[in-house]
Parts: C-alpha cells; structure tokens; sequence
C-alpha cells in the first residue's frame, strides 16, 4: 500500500461558511467557455476545496491537469461505469500510475449503473472490482457512483474488503444507507434533495450520523433548486446545503463544520483540530466542555466511537479553568443559552459551574445543565440547593424504565445510581424552573413507561435518537 500524506490546500477567502464540494466535474466540455470564472465564484461562495472527479480516461487526465493548476482543487481518477467498455489492462496500469501523483485523493468514480445500457452489466461489474483492486493497493479512498444497482453494488464492495469512500449523490433508501454506513462509507448528497417530490432522499439526508455525511454538486450535473435545468456549477452547493440544515434542524455553520471535516478525514487533506474545544455552538447555543469525566459508561456514548461532535473535537487533554472558559465565552448574552455539555459530567467539577453559571447570570445569559443525575453521589452530599439562582434549566438523562435496563446501557459507577436519578430529579424541581429528562430510543427501552415516569416525577420527557447528538 502506498502512504500518501495529508494535503494542505491553501487558506481559503475569508467567509463566514466553508464548504468542500466532494464531487464535481470541472474538466468537462460544459464549462470550457467560463472555467476560470466558476472556479472564481466558488472560491467568494466559501468552497475551501473541490474535488473534480474522473470519468473515463480523458477526463481523468484533463482533471489532473486542472488540479495540478489550482492549489484548491484536487481529483480523483478512474473510469465510470457507462464507460466500462473502454476499459483495458493499459487503462488500469495508467489509472495506478496516476494514483501516485501528488494531486490524486481518491479513485473513482467507480461503480454500477443499470438505469442506462453504456456497457453491460457484466463488463460494469469487472472493472469495478479492477478499480476497487486499485484503491485497495494504491490506500486511497473510492467514489462509488451507484444507480438502480444497489444490492450488486454491495456484494461487490462486501467482497472487496474496503471500508473507506463514500457513496456519492447517494439516491438510495433508508435501508440502503443503512447498509451502506455499516461498510465504513461515506454518503454524499447532491442536488436532487432539494427537488419537491424527493421525499425518500429528504428523510435519508436528514437521519444520517453526522460523522458519515458529505456534501457535493455533481456538477454541471443535477443543480439544486431554483437552478434545476440549468448547468450547474460548485457555488450552487449552498442552496443543497440550505435544504439540508433545514431538514435536520441546524445551521449552515454547523452543516459547514460538519461536512468540511468529514470530507478533510476521507480525503487526508487540509488540518484536522488537534485539540478538544472548551466552548463549541452548535445552532445558536454555546456548549461548554469542561471534563472529559463520568460515572457512567454508556453503550450509546459518542465519545467512545469518536472524538467529535457536530464537527467539534471535544476529546480533552487536560480539564480548563474557569478564568479559559469565561475568555471564550466572551459574552454569554449572544447565545440562546449557555449549556454545560461536553464528553463528561458536567457537574464533577460543581465548583467551577457554580463560578461560571453566576458570571453568566450577572452578564444576562441563560444557564443549562446537562447532567446523568448522579451529582449527589459524586459529592456525597445534596449539591442541590446550591444551583438555586444559578440555573434555569436541568436535562437529566433517564435513558431507561428500570433498574435493571438502566445499569445494562450505562453502566454506572454507583450501584444505585437509577434510584438517585429519580430523586434528583424530583429534589432538583425545587431550585430550578425548567427540568426535562431524556432518553435514547434503544432496543430493550420502553419509552411508554419512561413517559410515564416522567408524569410521575411532573418534568417533560424528550426522546433523543441513537447516534444524533447535539
């Protein structure tokens, strides 16, 4: 295998979003009139990168030439399935030569195409396995291009061994993107999200992890609405991304975060943040990160999969002192609400929350605590009363009915740390105005009794999805 390094594409124009077009076609015929001034409209649109991809061999070397020409842009080469039938053992041993440039990030796009009859399906399903050979051999990701082809698709990268590409302009159902996430790939979504009668597409974009998302163009294919019809082009990625952060409820900059992340760990280009953030918004919260701590050891916990959230590298070295994090609060008062939630509990270091809640209530923000209710045990002594004044909202998680349920899921430190969830809840409904308690559908959790719980205890109950945080 070779090892390529990671690339490092110039900084981009300064703008408030940043995005990484994943996949687009810069080298074709559609933009030989006005290719400079796209690539110009991008880069003032916020694109950091794009990623031409190769379709048949001109193509893959006319992508190459662009790249080498352009700092930000970088390609992908390989032989798409319509063109299958132009495919020899000279176009892979040039396809693997090529793989070694410095410019080259990926191979493909690759893949199955059954909608139309460019190259029969036994020739298609060849030179797909040829060019998984390649990734496989050469360490570079793969672009899977995949049309009315889905379960050959899979058996074929099943059987290839790969777990590291994406599935790009994805058009596929729940299910498929299911099996798809659970290969180790990537789903990339395109334009068509944003057309009306793409119901099935608009449900996928909206419940997939934020750790396998991607965003792309396609273009001068498939542009977005108000477009559609017309070439598209990379700067139109903003309006796919408009529709995609209204489908899963967040912002441009957290779907900018996001997505851009994801695209620089695949691809190895651009730096990844080294250190894990004390302060990171998500929507128009700031969440504060102050211990990486916990009494619990949650099957479900993102931190033991991963050490981001949202785009945010949350994973500590060392827990911040107070004086760090008011700096970069800054002014509490621009936030909806300033919320304690990182990759521990929050309320092992009651001290500092106690000092930081009382400095934002002074400058006029609204203070939240997520906590796993085990605060009195950890302190050994009712901590309650000490948030009075402090704290106008408290998110407990329940995550279960019982006993028995509960310490199987989160794994708690304390033995009876299920019974004391429940009086801290009903303790802390004193002191604070707004408590809620949460739970993770998961199999084995009855939502019905926990609701019931709830009621009991007189707090609302929220439902949180497995593997969406934030």
């Amino acid at each position: 295998m070779i090892e390529k390094p990671f690339h490092q594409p110039p900084s981009p124009i300064p703008h408030p979003l940043s995005f990484i077009d994943t996949h687009c076609h810069m080298e074709m015929k559609e933009f030989d009139s006005d290719r400079e001034e796209v690539i110009k409209r991008a880069r003032e649109a916020g694109l950091e990168v794009m990623i031409t991809i190769g379709s048949d061999l001109e193509g893959t070397l006319e992508g190459l030439k662009l790249a080498e020409l352009h700092d930000f842009i970088y390609c992908a080469v390989g032989i798409h399935p319509h063109e299958a039938k132009d495919f020899s053992d000279q176009t892979y041993s040039l396809l693997k030569e090529l793989a070694q440039k410095k410019k080259v990030i990926a191979i493909g796009e690759t893949g199955l195409d059954y909608h139309y009859d460019h190259s029969p399906g036994d020739l298609q399903r060849t030179v797909f396995r040829k060019q998984l050979e390649l990734a496989n051999e050469s360490g570079l990701p793969v672009v899977i291009h995949s049309r009315e082809a889905d379960e050959d698709t899979l058996n074929i990268v099943r059987e290839s061994g790969l777990s590291h590409g994406v599935f790009h302009c994805f058009s596929g159902n729940e299910d498929m993107a299911e099996q798809v996430m659970a290969l180790g790939f990537y789903i990339s979504i395109a334009g068509p999200v944003t057309f009306k009668k793409a119901k099935g597409l608009q449900e996928v974009a909206k419940r997939i992890p934020d750790d396998y998302l991607l965003i792309e163009t396609d273009a001068p294919y498939l542009s977005p609405e108000p477009f559609r019809g017309k070439r598209n082009e990379p700067a139109y990625i903003i309006n796919t991304a408009k529709k995609i952060v209204e489908l899963r409820g967040i912002s441009l900059q957290d779907l900018s975060r996001i997505t851009t992340l994801n695209a620089k760990r695949l691809f190895s280009i651009g730096t990844l943040p080294e250190k894990g953030e004390i302060v990171y918004q998500i929507r128009d919260s700031l969440y504060l990160n102050i211990t990486n701590r916990c009494t619990n050891k949650c099957s479900f916990c993102v931190k033991f999969n991963s050490d981001f959230v949202k785009g945010h590298r949350l994973r500590l070295s060392r827990e911040p002192s107070v004086a760090e994090l008011k700096k970069e609060i800054g002014d509490p008062s621009r936030f909806r609400e300033i919320v304690f939630c990182g990759y521990g509990e929050p309320l092992q270091r009651l001290d500092a929350v106690k000092q930081i809640a009382r400095w934002v209530k002074e400058q006029g923000g609204h203070v939240r605590i997520n906590t796993n209710g085990h605060a009195n045990l950890i302190h050994k002594r009712n901590i309650i009363p000490e948030l009075k004044g402090l704290v106008d909202s408290v998110s407990i998680s329940l995550d279960a009915q019982d006993a028995e349920t509960y310490n199987r899921i989160c794994n708690p430190y304390f033995p009876q740390a299920y019974e004391e969830v429940l009086r801290f809840t009903q303790r802390v409904k004193e002191v604070v105005p707004d408590v809620q308690l949460t739970v993770v559908d998961l199999p084995g959790v009855d939502l019905k009794k926990c609701e019931e719980i709830a009621q009991e205890l007189g707090v609302r109950l929220r439902v949180r999805e497995l593997n969406v945080v934030g």
